[in-house]
């Protein structure tokens, strides 16, 4: 069987492209390793209807949508190579050595994440320490918070500000800001450390204090970090795709990347705002893409 489209990633953005293929009556399956980004998440924020929703129930509510068009299967597989193998279509390998075959490809795959280099940081990722304040800053808001990062510390500083006063910069010994912007941020009244971080002190994830490298104990609640960004699967740039100024996969308003019959969408192309919602929204354009070049393709040609 020839599907219309493959979707490669099973979080906001490949759900709501696989909802609206769905309802667009095409054959499509979505490939869903369970890898994502999220899944150190407890709550995910900012989505209307869905604020505070745990991705995990997020994605049985999606499922259960999607189960309503039976032209959609949602395999849990791992992909491991997508190759255009004629002028018509792509053939798609999985992990459990299974080929399927495609007319296009959608690249939801979203990103991983590398933590700064901050010993035991893992430990509160998620739970106390987060990386987009328009995600979780009014969890945390007039809390004591840290705000750690090393090249973009001074933008962050200066969001997660809207939810706190009460705020302490740590640039990890990294020396990435700069004088005027470190006496920006001390005339708001926010402290800055530029000592190295030793590691971090609390417990069930609810960060206590930052220790620095001395045995300092600075006490902080909760607070923001940068984590370096890259791409969860490698397949854009395999198969030839442009890169956007963030690093993701280039596309248009539709979802269409420079390569033949290939788009992307969510946090693969966007990376940054990365919010649940945004990437849904992308999903849902590159669907209506993939479905409007589907169309136009049938009509013109001469079958």
């Amino acid at each position: 069987m020839r599907y219309d489209c493959v979707i490669v990633g099973g979080g906001p953005a490949g759900l709501n492209a696989a909802l609206v293929l769905g309802r667009s009556r095409r054959n499509v399956i979505l490939f869903d390793d369970d890898s994502g980004r999220n899944l150190v998440t407890r709550e995910s924020h900012g989505f209307i209807t869905r604020d505070g929703i745990q991705p995990e129930e997020f994605k049985r509510l999606a499922h259960k949508d999607i189960a309503k068009y039976d032209s959609v299967e949602i395999k849990e597989e791992r992909v491991m190579t997508i190759n255009r193998v004629s002028d018509t279509h792509y053939e798609i390998t999985t992990s459990e050595g299974k080929t399927y075959h495609s007319i296009k490809i959608i690249l939801a795959t979203g990103l991983r994440e590398q933590q700064p280099n901050i010993p035991d940081i893992e430990k509160y990722y998620g739970t106390s320490l987060f990386s987009c304040p328009y995600c979780d800053g009014w969890e945390l808001r007039d809390q004591p918070l840290a705000v750690i990062a090393d090249k973009s510390v001074f933008e962050l500083a200066k969001k997660v500000y809207t939810w706190s006063k009460d705020l302490i910069v740590f640039t990890n010994g990294e020396g990435r800001l700069e004088l005027k912007d470190r006496d920006r941020l001390v005339a708001k009244g926010i402290q800055v450390r530029e000592e190295v971080i030793d590691g971090l002190e609390g417990e069930n994830g609810q960060l206590r204090s930052v220790r620095l490298e001395d045995g300092t104990l600075i006490d902080r609640v909760g607070g923001f970090v940068t984590p370096l960004w890259s791409h969860n699967a490698q397949f854009g740039k395999e198969l030839g795709c442009e890169e956007n100024e963030y690093g993701g996969i280039k596309t248009d308003e539709y979802g269409r990347t420079n390569v033949w019959n290939v788009y992307a969408a969510g946090d693969a192309s966007l990376i940054v705002p990365a919010q649940v919602v945004i990437a849904a929204g992308e999903g849902s354009a590159a669907a209506i893409g993939v479905n409007g070049d589907l169309t136009n393709e049938y009509f013109d040609s001469e079958d």
